[in-house]
């Protein structure tokens, strides 16, 4: 165990028939272990412990009763427990429910609820310095010592950064206070504010249009209904959905509870967290992988303790302890990036549902393209539906053409039709800012042997290396494996024969500067913004207009409101349509529309021009026309014929190991086993296996297995038998994912 300091309970105080409890350890164990209670150690359920397994201990939570298979002698005390506030009951059901329905442990879905170890104890003081009484220099003191020592005088303990800070003097000086006795060691009670304590509700009147006033008037109403309810916000890019679900928020503060805003990408939460700021006069606290260390732990312990009363974050701030949570947002619902593959696979939109319907409260799902499953909700009464069908303020939606690339084609080596160079040539002529789309993060999406084909493919997984030239290497974004170019080919041999094939935004840019050499241009892509801080400089730099072209990948799709950018060039509109995924058209519809709607959001039109090798395709047409119901219905009757999600079930097993022959054999076993006699009683059909279409993955070899069923059939049931009659090798992974999203 690491990560925190706890005093032993005293096993001698256990009788010979001991209280038992049950402790859920999060690890990938069947369920709960059974320990015994000391008598000096009162526990409860959702208590943090200490236990022993094995030589080692364990961080663990008290679940309930213990399954009472442990004989007394065998049983072992739980050793120490954590001055925290419990885990809540309604968070203990969330974590059952979740492993439930994804097929997990319920310690593997535990794990996620106890990322920060640390901050199950109270923060420890800080060593801090405080002016000794009396002090009498020898010698006068330098004019920096005495500016820092006056000011430790007037303000009392400080640590020794702060105090060199304030003082505006380096650690020396400070260290020269300590060791000539003007300064001594004192404690300092550890600073536990986080940002997200104190928003006011009424800090910012905003001035609603009459429909966004509809539409928050019955978010208001459902937050005071104090109950379960769902709730589709469906509102056109721009019509302003993010000030309609602020009231929802404003409203659960008002009633002192907690508030949850989900977003599917951090890059988004640069200008939603100034908004947000400007709206309740603070920030809120933040939740996601790139908040570490102290921050982490004090938002985790403040949010437990119910002093964060608002929270944005990725889909992992679902699983933060909130004692009292009122409300969640899922912010932009129907993204791809909701969903998470690794570890225990689910989608936190729908866990978001789950969370408020196991806690009693509304959920908010907000999108200008909702998914099809919330659709299909809302069209069965499940979820309510408010739509906001106009821009707001008056602005309209962006003009839309498509550029036909059959018949009028960049020139050799180049990748900008002449329609859209000319339109960006006008757009920066007449001082207004464009965006250039491209979803291939890079230089360059494949490095080619001009002399005997050879494509450069990663080593660990069945995909090409893509060329950053940028950073001088050649990565996988599957895998993260990175090299640099060869000066020669592997296959062959020959030198500087290896080319970059395809364009990636890295290249765009390189065209772009071509082509107009006094334009300032930024990339913006995963790799070249990282994290919210870079996220925030890149929006100041657009807003203050020292940006004239931005090329980006789909993270400048959404959630961005630039007024001054008016044409959007999306380079490679097909890009996404193959492939065989079946919810391909449906995610082109929504990245198209996303990113089209970044044109045009205030007094200036907009314009957007596809570049295509399809026009004639439904999803290009549909945006060309602005005619979104007749692709949407055309999307579910389809659906709805074949029996696909929504309106039939999916689960996905991947079959991996580290051999494909054994990976393969495996799989074939598997289907076997297929309990085909009774899942064709309920209509469950079962495909494959078939090799993944990525069929090597991080070093380990794939075959995939499609089951698909109706809409009113539990898959779970019947996989859980399916697997217990299919014992496999050590060596062999099968994971389980229920409604997948993704086919790879």
């Amino acid at each position: 165990m690491s990560g925190a300091s706890f005093a032993q309970g005293n096993p001698a105080a256990v009788d010979e028939s001991p209280a038992r409890v049950g402790v859920l350890l999060p690890l990938a164990l069947a369920g709960v272990y059974d320990y015994a209670v000391p008598k000096d150690l009162p526990l409860a359920p959702g208590d943090y412990v200490v236990v022993p397994l094995g030589r080692r201990e364990e961080i663990g939570v008290v679940w309930g009763a213990a399954r009472g298979d442990v004989a007394p002698a065998r049983l072992r005390p739980v050793s120490h427990r954590f001055d925290a506030p419990p885990m809540p009951a309604a968070q203990r059901r969330f974590v059952d429910w979740v492993a439930d329905y994804t097929m997990s442990s319920p310690g593997a879905v535990m794990r996620m609820a106890i990322p920060v170890p640390d901050a199950l104890e109270p923060p420890a003081a800080l060593a801090a310095l405080r002016a000794r009484a009396g002090f009498a220099p020898a010698k006068p003191l330098t004019a920096p010592r005495q500016r820092a020592l006056e000011i430790l005088a007037a303000q009392g303990p400080m640590t020794a950064r702060d105090l060199a800070r304030a003082a505006a003097v380096g650690a020396g000086v400070v260290k020269a206070l300590a060791a000539l006795g003007a300064a001594e060691p004192a404690a300092l009670a550890a600073d536990e504010r986080v940002p997200g304590e104190a928003p006011d509700p009424d800090a910012e009147h905003v001035a609603l249009s009459p429909r966004q006033q509809a539409a928050a008037a019955a978010l208001v109403a459902a937050v005071r209904a104090g109950a379960y309810s769902a709730t589709l916000l469906e509102g056109v890019t721009g019509s302003g959905k993010t000030e309609v679900y602020f009231e929802a928020v404003a409203e659960t503060l008002r009633a002192g509870r907690q508030a949850l805003v989900l977003v599917p990408e951090i890059a988004l939460t640069a200008q939603w967290i100034e908004r947000f700021a400007r709206r309740f006069g603070a920030p809120p606290a933040l939740w996601h992988s790139d908040v570490r260390g102290r921050e982490r732990r004090l938002v985790w312990r403040a949010v437990a303790e119910g002093r964060v009363k608002a929270v944005i974050g990725a889909r992992s701030a679902l699983f933060l302890p909130f004692p009292d949570l009122g409300l969640i947002v899922v912010d932009e619902e129907h993204d791809s990036s909701f969903k998470q593959e690794d570890g225990v696979v689910y989608h936190a939109r729908d866990m978001a549902v789950v969370r408020g319907h196991l806690g009693g409260f509304p959920v908010v799902l907000a999108s200008a393209t909702p998914a099809l499953e919330t659709l299909a909700n809302a069209e069965r009464g499940r979820y309510r539906k408010l739509e906001l069908p106009e821009r707001h303020g008056g602005a309209t939606l962006p003009e839309v053409t498509l550029v036909d690339l059959r018949r009028a084609p960049p020139p050799p080596r180049r990748w900008l039709s002449p329609e859209l160079a000319e339109r960006l040539g006008d757009t920066l002529e007449a001082g207004e800012q464009a965006m250039l789309f491209l979803n291939r993060r890079g230089y360059a999406p494949v490095t080619v042997c001009r002399a005997c084909g050879t494509k450069l493919n990663c080593p660990n997984c069945s995909t090409w290396l893509v060329e950053h030239r940028l950073a001088g290497k050649l990565q996988c974004h599957h895998c993260g494996y990175a090299a640099p170019l060869p000066k020669s080919c592997a296959a062959c041999g020959a030198e500087g024969t290896l080319v970059g094939c395809g364009p990636g935004v890295e290249r765009l840019a390189e065209e772009a500067a071509l082509l107009f050499p006094d334009a300032r241009l930024a990339i913006m892509a995963s790799d070249t913004v990282h994290g919210p801080e870079a996220a925030q400089e890149f929006v100041r730099r657009m807003k203050a207009r020292e940006i004239d072209l931005v090329i980006g990948t789909q993270i400048v799709a959404k959630g961005h409101d630039f007024p001054m950018l008016t044409l959007v060039g999306v380079v490679d509109a097909d890009l996404s349509l193959g492939g065989g995924d079946l919810r391909a058209a449906e995610r082109t519809w929504q990245l198209l529309a996303q990113v089209s709607g970044r044109a045009g959001r205030a007094e200036r039109p907009g314009r957007v021009l596809l570049q295509t090798y399809m026009p004639e395709h439904p999803v290009l047409r549909a945006l060309a026309a602005g005619d979104r119901a007749r692709f949407l219905a055309a999307e579910m009757e389809a659906r709805r014929a074949a029996g696909y999600p929504p309106y039939g079930r999916l689960a996905a097993l991947v079959v991996s190991a580290p051999k494909r022959e054994l990976a393969e054999r495996a799989a074939r076993e598997l289907a076997r086993a297929w309990p085909a006699a009774d899942a064709a009683k309920s209509g469950v059909e079962m495909w494959g296996p078939a090799p993944a279409p990525l069929a090597l993955l991080r070093g380990l070899h794939r075959f995939r297995l499609l089951v698909k069923a109706p809409k009113d059939v539990s898959l779970q049931p019947l996989i859980r038998r399916w697997l217990a009659a299919a014992k496999q090798p050590g060596a062999v992974r099968i994971k389980v994912d229920i409604d997948p999203y993704g086919f790879l």
